[in-house]
């Protein structure tokens, strides 16, 4: 075919197929940064202004070339003024389960300074790049990122002497499903960024969108001359592209680059550093004949006797560990080797998020402060945050200190990985409470607050090695049981009430004890009246031991003391001893006694570790991801498939809550409770297996990036409402002990294929007997957001805090949208005080918009009117859950009669 004529078919072909995919921008979002209005580009892209998506920075424009032409572009700069966080929100709900995310970095001199900046980026919890404009101007990036939220943090971090971080464009395009997951092994659920992306055998410029409608640049061949250069090769084929989850376009599969006259091909690419890389290799039977050859990466085999057959498209999928360059080649075996596209990415590692538990924790605690304390996300990852120090994904430093607490609230208390705590003048007062669980704490400073009360919980934090409550009102006798602190090393008392004889357990080498300021206090066994009576004597501040000359006593007096002496100190031996001993059984935990009890509770099978490797075929398929862990797909012995949960909360909480899972579903079988098929507890791992449920949880309909909320009718999501009734009913009234489940949330609804909800994760759940009918006083422990007010604010636990928790699932489902959000105007951050004043007045506006106009108005009122109810603050005024039940089956009968009504 004549070159010429060769063009004007491709253009002519390429124009009808752009006409077909120019208004297929779904789920696309172009971001001008610090630009004044929205526009349309010359791809027939639609950009909007950031200023929705970040609150923080400023704007200016800046001139460049490109091309040809010259023209203002805006940019958006974040002075080394600005202590906000320079982040950008960005929407990937009803997406795929992967996207691309393209940024631009300019700075081109916009202030004059001639000081082109350097930063790091971060995506999520990943730090997956720094920018050096000093080097490269403008700098573009490209990342392919697993979707876990519907929002991901795009953010800019300024580095020592490194300027102030710019950006002039953001780009997100979903991805199709399960592309660039093939091949990668142990690196499935990391980030990749972009080292190149190439049209092998085609020239003339990069292509994108249109003609790639998942907005991909892919790269002409020119800038990657291979050794042995050939001309590229151009047909115009069709192919079925079904079976490449890339789906990568036909316009870059109908190019190859083909070698003609020797036997191997070879592409020498350079990559940015030295670390992991995944390859993709694209091979299309464009020519009338079938090539086969063998593939080597950086000088070892990695496909021997690869054939590429005629008009069928495939793909090879490579990993490599630790290399700084790359080296594809491909040698002949028969015919001419030939490859049509390749795409390099390096793999960034996405660190794990916090705890759940810990997230919410200190989410409550900065509600409780009335402060911005800019918490958002995760508090480890990419950054900690201020206040906070982490190790790992481990929060283990929480600084408080001259913030107005006023008290210790019981959400300390899940804070279980802290090894250091400052709460020093935040205006506490009364007794020292809710901080007994934290047995890795060190280092704790209560000081200058008006705490009056060691209280009880002291002598639990084990681990501790600093303890300052200096400057406080602390009053009465230092308590014995500081003394069993056996690292402890420095305990500061000075300036508060106490008096009395110190305990002489605290009377050793290794603790230093600070004392100045307290009217009476010391190891001394004088009396306060003495100390008074000579105000000469100041208050020791060290054990003093003096030398005195004995008496002149009898030799016999001398014997008989030394006997007695003897038989008094082999009594307290063993006195102790025995103590001890019976503290040490009696001190058993929860945990222990649990886990030696696990294995008699026959209602659960256990499954070994080996096993459980087998159903999962080594874990290959994860169908879940949380703070927990992950969920695998797994397949017993028996082809029953099963939902695997291993968790990796290796702290006391999580072996906690791992045991009273277990236990209580040991105990209890109900339709709409996931049923546990068994549990491994071997080698220090915490796995769950479950039913399996095909339709997930409910949060993946309604926020999920397999998100199906057009098809989530107002009639399923009642029925998902009343089964889920059901099953919370059975645990306030069906069971004895009754049980407060105590966390109530649309992740732990989980639907199976025909769309019956069950209730899960029981890890927190609390058993109540008949005696405890009004209330149990306990830690609080929840999700922020779903969290009944008043148990946060009393610890005072009912199945009312279950009703709260559910009524924040029912306002949900009417308005589809989560319950804390942090976009939009202030009064709608919180989706229970947003809605309530609309449902209570009648007002539907705010129901989801996929429901408007399918819906009975009677049902719906019904529906909102009882959520309302549930969400009261004073939990007198709440219905409880067979009350809530009733309303809901009313209110799905009503829909179910308006729709046969409509369909006649």
């Amino acid at each position: 075919m004549d070159i010429n004529c060769f063009w004007v078919v491709f253009i002519l072909f390429s124009g009808l197929w752009i006409l077909g995919f120019c208004e297929d921008q779904d789920g696309f979002l172009s971001l001008s940064c610090g630009a004044s209005k929205n526009y349309t580009d010359s791809f027939n892209i639609q950009w909007v202004l950031d200023s929705a998506y970040t609150s923080t920075g400023n704007t200016t424009t800046v001139d460049y070339s490109v091309g040809t032409s010259s023209s203002p572009v805006p940019v958006r700069f974040f002075p080394e003024t600005d202590q906000g966080r320079k982040c950008y929100k960005l929407p990937v709900k009803n997406v795929s389960s992967v996207v691309l995310v393209r940024a631009q970095f300019v700075y081109k001199n916009y202030d004059k300074l001639g000081k082109p900046p350097a930063f790091s980026v971060s995506l999520g919890t990943a730090i997956v790049t720094t920018v050096n404009l000093t080097t490269t101007d403008p700098w573009n990036e490209e990342f392919v990122w697993p979707v876990k939220r519907d929002t991901l943090s795009f953010c800019l971090h300024a580095i020592p002497d490194g300027g102030s971080p710019v950006i002039s464009s953001i780009e997100v395009r979903p991805l199709p499903q399960g592309a660039y997951q093939s091949g990668l092994g142990e690196f499935l659920d990391k980030s990749l960024r972009k080292s190149h992306r190439i049209n092998s055998g085609y020239t003339n410029g990069s292509l994108r969108y249109p003609l790639d409608p998942h907005d991909r640049v892919w790269d002409a061949d020119e800038n990657y001359t291979p050794f042995h250069v050939s001309s590229g090769f151009n047909m115009l084929h069709s192919f079925n592209l079904s079976s490449l989850p890339e789906n990568p376009p036909l316009a870059v599969l109908q190019t190859a680059r083909v070698l003609a006259r020797r036997n191997a091909l070879t592409y020498n690419l350079a990559l940015d550093t030295l670390g992991d890389y995944y390859i993709v290799l694209y091979f299309a039977g464009i020519l009338p004949l079938s090539p086969s050859f063998d593939i080597f990466i950086n000088g070892d085999i990695a496909q021997s006797n690869y054939t590429v057959t005629m008009s069928e498209p495939s793909a090879l999928h490579l990993t490599r560990k630790g290399i700084s360059s790359l080296n594809i080649t491909l040698k002949s075996i028969n015919f001419y080797p030939q490859i049509n596209a390749i795409e390099v990415y390096e793999v960034v590692d996405i660190p794990l998020e916090a705890s759940s538990t810990t997230v919410s924790a200190l989410q409550v605690i900065q509600q409780s402060t009335g402060l911005d304390l800019g918490w958002e996300d995760d508090p480890c990852s990419p950054k900690s945050w201020d206040h906070i120090e982490c190790e790992e994904n481990l929060v283990t430093s929480l600084d408080l200190s001259d913030i107005n607490l006023r008290s210790i609230s019981p959400t300390f208390g899940d804070l279980l990985d802290l090894k250091a705590l400052d709460l020093h003048n935040t205006s506490l007062a009364g007794e020292i409470q809710n901080l007994g669980s934290l047995q890795h704490l060190e280092k704790l400073n209560l000081s200058f607050n008006h705490l009056t009360s060691f209280g009880t919980e002291l002598d639990d934090l084990i681990g501790l090695q600093i303890l300052d409550l200096q400057n406080n009102s602390l009053q009465g006798i230092v308590p014995d049981g500081l003394g069993e602190l056996v690292d402890l090393h420095l305990l500061n008392l000075e300036n508060n009430k106490l008096q009395g004889s110190l305990p002489q357990s605290l009377n050793r080498e290794s603790l230093e004890v600070r004392t100045r300021g307290n009217p009476c206090l010391s190891f001394s066994t004088m009396s306060c009246n003495d100390v008074a009576s000579n105000p000469s004597i100041e208050t020791p501040q060290v054990t003093i031991v003096t030398d005195k000359k004995p008496n002149k006593i009898s030799h016999m007096a001398i014997i008989l003391g030394a006997a007695g002496g003897t038989i008094l100190v082999l009594l307290v031996i063993s006195l102790s001893v025995f103590l001890y001993t019976k503290k040490q059984s009696s001190g058993m935990t929860y945990s222990d006694r649990a886990a030696t009890d696990m294995r008699n509770w026959n209602s659960a099978r256990i499954f070994s570790y080996k096993e459980i490797k087998a159903a999962t075929n080594n874990f290959k398929e994860v169908i879940g991801r949380g703070s927990f862990g992950s969920v695998y797909l797994g397949k017993l012995s028996e082809g029953k498939l099963v939902a695997v949960k291993v968790r990796f909360d290796k702290t006391q909480l999580g072996a906690d809550s791992f045991i009273n899972e277990v236990y209580l579903l040991s105990q209890i079988r109900h339709q709409n409770l996931v049923c546990l098929e068994g549990f491994c507890h071997e080698s220090k791992q915490q796995i769950l297996v479950y039913e399996y449920l095909p339709g997930g949880s409910l949060v993946d309909h309604l926020y999920g990036p397999n998100s199906q909320r057009v098809s989530l009718s107002w009639v399923r999501r009642l029925k998902i409402a009343v089964d889920a009734a059901k099953g919370l009913d059975y645990l306030h009234n069906g069971n004895e002990p009754r049980i407060i489940h105590r966390d109530v949330k649309c992740s732990n609804i989980l639907l199976d294929k025909d769309m019956n909800a069950k209730v899960c994760d029981f890890g927190l759940s609390k058993q109540v007997m008949q005696a405890d009918a009004s209330h149990v006083t306990t830690v609080v422990k929840g999700t922020a957001g779903y969290l009944d007010p008043e148990y946060y604010s009393t610890q005072q636990l009912t199945e009312k805090s279950d009703v709260y928790s559910f009524g924040v699932v029912l306002l949900e489902l009417i308005c589809g949208r989560e319950p804390l959000r942090h976009s939009g105007t202030p009064d709608s951050f919180n989706l229970v005080l947003w809605a309530k004043p609309y449902l209570q007045a009648g007002a539907f506006e705010i129901v989801d918009d996929s429901l408007k106009g399918t819906f009975d108005v009677e049902s719906m009122r019904k529906a909102a009117i009882v959520a309302v109810r549930s969400v009261e603050r004073d939990a007198s005024q709440r219905p409880n859950i067979a009350e809530v039940l009733a309303d809901l089956k009313e209110a799905y009968n009503m829909q179910l009669s308006y729709l046969a009504a409509r369909d006649m």
